[in-house]
């Protein structure tokens, strides 16, 4: 039970941020610059690849924003 709320509390608390932090639309929106900032010559796939090795240099809207869809 305790694990359960810890959980309800950090989906929350990353809403929250990426509410604050996104640009309007919310979601994968909050990774628009730094999509075009470490992989504007990257489409589809390869986008997705590219961000994921740059992880660690991803905003911290942008990375609670991935946390939130399961990347």
């Amino acid at each position: 039970m305790k694990m359960a709320m810890f959980v309800a509390v950090g989906v929350l608390a990353a809403g929250a941020a990426l509410a604050q932090g996104a640009p309007q639309g919310g979601g994968m929106a909050a990774c628009r610059e730094d999509a075009q900032k470490f992989c504007a010559d990257k489409t589809g796939p390869d986008r997705r690849a590219c961000m994921e090795a740059n992880k660690d240099k991803l905003s911290d809207a942008c990375k609670a924003a991935r946390a939130a869809a399961g990347r």
